[in-house]
């Protein structure tokens, strides 16, 4: 199993910057990782961050939690990992963000610029 990064021990329900988070935002973490299955087929997201290390388990059980993945098929080599896809409200949350939102729309925006 890889080692987790050191996002993976931030509060997901935390904001980093100093203004608060709207209520049910995604995180800068959740946003990084949805924006990724954008470019996939499928939508399918990443088990591993774009440094090669597994991605936190807490922001892909918040995804899932929100509606924003959903899971896509069981992992026969690592059943404990989750397989997900991005959901079309997933979806719809990246494209309706801003910009300049909290660096959150600027990743998605540079992704499709």
């Amino acid at each position: 199993m890889a080692p987790e990064t050191d996002i993976d021990t931030i509060d997901e329900t935390a904001d980093e910057s100093s203004t608060e988070r709207r209520p049910g935002a995604p995180t800068p973490q959740q946003v990084k990782w949805l924006a990724r299955g954008l470019e996939q087929p499928g939508g399918k997201l990443p088990l591993f961050d774009d440094q090669g290390q597994r991605v936190s388990e807490r922001t892909v059980k918040s995804c899932l939690r929100n509606g924003w993945a959903e899971p896509w098929f069981a992992n026969p080599i690592k059943p404990d990992w989750q397989i997900c896809k991005l959901t079309e409200t997933g979806r719809s949350l990246l494209y309706g963000m801003p910009a300049g939102d909290d660096d959150a729309g600027a990743t998605v925006h540079h992704l499709h610029s």
